[in-house]
């Protein structure tokens, strides 16, 4: 919400910290952000307007005005929400449970396979559809993905270190790279999923991955 509206409810009214009109502004805030989630991924940054987040969202465009000034700048609120909303989903997941590091990072692929579910947009990435359209044009949503993008890669990488300490000391790659490289594949996986408009071929990229990983670390033999 920007800050100079803070003091306002959706309806314009007076809005106490803490208040029932904050609260509802809150509210009407997180709708519009995760209609964004929906809408974006289903049509793609450029094609998605304003009224369409609204409708899905089910709020007048003074709401969605009362928040953001912008498609833009929603976009780059929306990048954020993601990565938040997705570092929560992430967080619980049972991998993490593993003793091993090397079988939580093979876990972390299983489970970006086994998410692959539900019709495309259902599945695919809010920040790696934007960026891949605005990426040279609007520096803002290009920003925003990235700290989205290499915020999760960075979660990754302290297993990624713990194993490559544990299991592969003398490798001469680093685990930064590494971990952003799963991040790479499993971008791409989601654009051949959009052209083929199904997930096989994007379960068939990360199959692909653990395999790797696992070479990498001498599970594997080539």
């Amino acid at each position: 919400m920007d800050s100079d509206r803070q003091g306002q409810g959706t309806d314009g009214s007076a809005a106490k910290p803490g208040g029932k009109a904050a609260t509802r502004s809150q509210a009407s805030r997180i709708r519009i952000l995760d209609a964004a989630l929906t809408v974006i991924r289903t049509r793609g940054y450029s094609a998605t307007r304003v009224e369409d987040i609204c409708e899905a969202a089910g709020l007048t465009k003074g709401a969605f005005f009362h928040h953001f000034r912008s498609k833009e700048e929603l976009a780059v609120a929306a990048a954020d929400h993601w990565a938040t909303t997705t570092d929560g989903f992430f967080a619980r997941a049972p991998y993490h449970a593993l003793e091993d590091p090397l079988d939580r990072l093979l876990g972390y692929i299983d489970f970006r396979r086994e998410i692959l579910a539900g019709e495309v947009p259902e599945f695919t990435c809010l920040v790696g559809t934007m960026v891949q359209e605005v990426y040279e044009t609007v520096p803002a949503i290009r920003e925003a993905c990235d700290r989205s993008i290499t915020g999760h890669a960075a979660e990754l990488e302290k297993d990624i270190e713990a194993a490559r300490q544990l299991h592969a000391p003398e490798a001469t790659w680093s685990s930064e790279s590494l971990a952003l490289h799963t991040q790479a594949v499993i971008q791409g996986s989601f654009i051949l999923a959009k052209a083929r408009m199904g997930a096989e071929v994007a379960a068939q990229s990360i199959g692909h991955l653990r395999t790797y990983v696992e070479m990498l670390f001498g599970r594997r033999n080539p």
